[in-house]
């Protein structure tokens, strides 16, 4: 097995010439995938400072992921001021990658849920409609592929607001165009796509998700996203019944069978949405390590770090350290993972290459504290296990 011959294979001259991958995933509220990586490449380079690190921050297709296939590619960020998720303009970014070719929206940017404070959150009055914008002007780059990550959404409005504003002429049966939010879903009577955006023919265009809900019903946007957005359990009736309503008639105009695509609910419906403008739904974790090139970057590694806010069951189901153990295992590169919290559930991934696991919280304390402490514990942890790692025995 992998683990069985990780160290069997090192001698002293050998582990002179180390190579680590250092490919961490944010740390969540508490640190980037960037400062997670630099932390990392401290502790390395405390224990031995001629062993060969790359930087290699990644993400899952959720908040972050523009920072980092912006940094990896050393790509260009533009800024627009756009629609938010409550109809204020709010200030995002998009970018356009280190091939001049790829743009990529981060549709958090626009419409995330952060952008509303608690206590404002509606997903009755959401929209998409600032995603919309911010894809328009992406789109008005000469670019051939269209990247769009759907996490972190404050919205459940099935992606209409995005449709509008690409140019979809959304109706009521008196034909007046539906107002903003999932609550006006009902209220569809026509939905005419004549006049989207054409650019959207001319390129390919990836929906970067990190989960697989349908768009309607018990394991649906609105049954499992509604509540963190501000949804009552009445108010998660009403979504859903309006999803279902509003995404009839998307597929009688599409002739796509929406409610059944895996992902089609991710972003509150937005998923399906992106379909309807013929984006395909991918892995973010995926999507990620293909822009970055993550076979090449890694070949020759010995080891590669990983980490994220937590390690536990879902682990397994396409998180970010998932998606590494899975394509290092094909290099035969033995994966170590660092979280802030460690769960059972993830054992699986020991047969997939993942070589340990490993919680950097030091010692009994609260939230607050292990936020607070997060980089500096990580740096800790990982210097612990360099010191395993480059030991002579």
């Amino acid at each position: 097995m992998l683990r069985a011959t990780v160290f069997s294979r090192f001698k002293e001259s050998e582990r002179a010439n180390m190579k680590i991958v250092l490919a961490p995933d944010s740390f969540k509220e508490c640190m980037s995938a960037q400062e997670a990586a630099r932390a990392m490449k401290e502790a390395v380079h405390r224990v031995n400072g001629d062993v060969d690190v790359t930087l290699l921050p990644v993400a899952d297709g959720g908040e972050g992921t523009l920072e980092v296939l912006t940094y990896a590619t050393n790509g260009k960020t533009f800024k627009k001021t756009v629609t938010g998720p409550l109809g204020e303009p709010v200030t995002a970014t998009y970018s356009i990658l280190g091939d001049q070719k790829t743009a990529v929206v981060e549709m958090a940017q626009a419409s995330g849920l952060h952008l509303v404070a608690p206590d404002n959150r509606n997903p009755l009055l959401t929209t998409t409609f600032g995603t919309g914008e911010l894809m328009k002007a992406a789109l008005r780059h000469d670019i051939s592929n269209l990247i769009v990550t759907i996490g972190g959404s404050a919205t459940n409005d099935c992606g209409i607001g995005m449709l509008q504003a690409l140019g979809v002429k959304v109706t009521t049966k008196s034909n007046v165009s539906i107002g903003f939010g999932g609550g006006s879903l009902g209220e569809v009577e026509h939905i005419d796509l004549s006049e989207i955006e054409p650019k959207l023919k001319k390129v390919k265009l990836s929906i970067a998700c990190d989960v697989t809900n349908p768009l309607i019903g018990p394991k649906g946007a609105s049954h499992i996203f509604g509540p963190q957005k501000g949804a009552t359990p009445s108010v998660v009736e009403q979504l859903d019944k309006n999803l279902s309503h509003v995404s009839t008639i998307l597929e009688k105009v599409t002739g796509k069978r929406l409610k059944d695509i895996p992902g089609a609910g991710a972003a509150g419906g937005l998923g399906a949405a992106l379909l309807v403008c013929g984006g395909e739904l991918k892995p973010g974790i995926d999507l990620v390590l293909d822009a970055l090139h993550f076979e090449e970057k890694v070949s020759g590694a010995n080891f590669i770090f990983t980490g994220e806010g937590r390690i536990d069951h879902q682990t397994p189901g396409g998180k970010v350290i998932a998606g590494i153990v899975k394509r290092a295992n094909k290099e035969r590169i033995p994966v170590i993972a660092f979280a802030g919290s460690v769960k059972t559930g993830y054992e699986s991934l020991y047969n997939e290459g993942l070589l340990s696991a490993h919680s950097i919280t030091l010692a009994p304390c609260s939230l607050e504290e292990a936020l607070a402490n997060g980089r500096e514990n990580l740096a800790h942890t990982a210097e612990s296990i360099m010191r395993v790692l480059t030991c002579k025995f």
